[in-house]
């Protein structure tokens, strides 16, 4: 999906806990993060990717981001992946 910027959400399999970031290349992004690559995930791997979003530009990516990081996206977040969390 060339042109697009992706925003991403990742979840630790050690502590359960989400990472939240930004890339404009989705597949090599994450693979930096599963080979420990990416000093804030690395302590944190095994890792999957469990949510992503496509924008236009960066500065909406950014935008959305920064959105997800707040107390309001995190809800969000857990809301839209609710069937998935509770399994």
């Amino acid at each position: 999906m060339e042109g697009f910027y992706f925003v991403y959400i990742l979840q630790s399999i050690t502590d359960n806990n989400f990472y939240t970031g930004y890339t404009k290349d989705l597949k090599r992004r994450f693979e930096e993060h599963t080979q420990g690559k990416v000093p804030s995930t690395k302590e944190r791997r095994p890792l999957k990717l469990v949510y992503f979003e496509a924008c236009l530009s960066q500065q909406d990516a950014t935008y959305r981001e920064k959105y997800l990081k707040t107390f309001y996206g995190k809800m969000f977040i857990r809301n839209r992946l609710k069937s998935y969390l509770t399994g």
